[in-house]
């Protein structure tokens, strides 16, 4: 039984240790000054905005597929407010 939480344990730390980190800084503006929280699969977590922090390369590519959106949704907008 031991043997077996080693062995799974070994796994934990050797699938941790093949995941790509990377840096990065989520602005605070006045309208957004809160921490954001991130959901991927069973990786959770809360990044403080204004502060540069790592976290694995699947959260930023999730935040930025958010921006990203969030700026189409903007254009669209912007599109039906000058076609009123």
């Amino acid at each position: 039984s031991s043997l077996s939480q080693l062995h799974f344990k070994e796994e934990i730390t050797m699938a941790e240790a093949k995941q790509k980190m990377v840096k990065i800084r989520i602005p605070r503006t006045k309208k957004d000054e809160e921490d954001v929280f991130v959901s991927v699969n069973h990786y959770t977590c809360i990044i403080k905005r204004g502060v540069e922090v790592e976290v694995p390369d699947f959260v930023a590519e999730v935040l930025q597929h958010q921006e990203e959106m969030l700026e189409k949704i903007m254009d669209f907008e912007e599109s039906v407010q000058k076609n009123k």
